[in-house]
């Protein structure tokens, strides 16, 4: 994803996954939002954020490749 300087607040992160929620696929959705109960750190908080980002607007090939990038960053 690409890099951002500006650091995502809990409420943020937490706002778009929620606005996301349509178009995730549901175990990605759950997994995610047992990953924000974990207290994540800054920077794991901020790359959700950028996978999440857009997520709607992106082709399905796209979506797929979050999809697993996701599930990566939020195993724990």
């Amino acid at each position: 994803m690409s890099s951002c300087k500006l650091d995502h607040p809990f409420e943020d992160v937490e706002n778009k996954l929620g606005s996301q929620k349509e178009y995730l696929p549901k175990d990605v959705y759950s997994q995610c939002t047992r990953f924000l109960q974990s207290k994540p750190s800054q920077l794991e908080l901020n790359e959700l954020f950028h996978l999440l980002k857009k997520y709607d607007l992106a082709s399905e090939e796209e979506k797929k490749t979050r999809d697993e990038q996701l599930k990566q960053l939020t195993r724990k």
